[in-house]
């Protein structure tokens, strides 16, 4: 088995628990010999800025899948799937003081700040007609199309890089990275990792945050697999 790149989600995953970037995480992605992509719920400026810093090509997944793109030098690609979420929205500001994250940046989903109860508000979509769900990182909630996710998002980085997505290890920590490991060839789960992911993951680290990560790349490497 030998795996040809790796996609690997920010936050909670290569970050410290405060949300810094993990350092050795750091270090050890630069000594990795296969490409590395960043996917993100995040913007896709935050995404080409974490790259950039580590050191990377450029190549990443931002906005849960709705924002991909290969390299620094090429326009990012977004879908057209962010008129449904300002309807829900709208519909969900009836009930909540919503806070949307990043408004000016966003071009496929919304972000909202997590002061407003979740639950009650997925029970109140189920009943309307948008093609949305709600999606808690621990970071954002974000009302994004049910049709992307960071899963479609590596399939279509996969292809924009001549790559097939089974040919990637996916490396995350959150409900929202789910997909992305189920689209992969290996998944990876951090320890501190959500129940759900853990349940799809191939591995589980022992380690959290950014060690895990490092555990991970150093598992990938003890077996021959990149």
């Amino acid at each position: 088995m030998k795996f040809k790149a790796i996609v690997v989600d920010i936050d909670g995953t290569i970050t410290c628990e405060k949300r810094e970037l993990h350092l050795k995480a750091v270090e050890k992605i630069r000594s990795l010999n296969v490409p590395v992509v960043l996917a993100t719920g995040n913007i896709l400026c935050y995404a080409r800025t974490a790259s950039k810093l580590i050191g990377l090509s450029g190549a990443v997944i931002a906005e849960n899948g709705g924002a991909v793109t290969v390299r620094y030098d090429v326009n990012g690609t977004f879908e057209e799937t962010i008129e449904e979420c300002e309807k829900a929205f709208d519909f969900l500001s009836e009930h909540f003081e919503l806070t949307k994250l990043d408004p000016f940046y966003r071009k496929t989903e919304i972000a909202l700040r997590r002061n407003f109860d979740l639950g009650r508000a997925r029970v109140l979509l189920k009943e309307q007609p948008f093609d949305v769900e709600l999606i808690d990182t621990k970071y954002a909630v974000h009302i994004k199309s049910r049709k992307i996710n960071k899963g479609t998002g590596l399939i279509k980085l996969a292809g924009l890089m001549d790559l097939k997505p089974e040919e990637f290890v996916a490396v995350g920590d959150s409900a929202n990275d789910v997909e992305m490991l189920e689209a992969a060839g290996f998944g990876i789960a951090v320890a501190n990792g959500d129940e759900e992911i853990k349940t799809v993951a191939d591995y589980v680290t022992e380690a959290t945050f950014g060690a895990g990560a490092v555990e991970a790349f150093e598992f990938l490497e003890s077996r021959g697999w990149i």
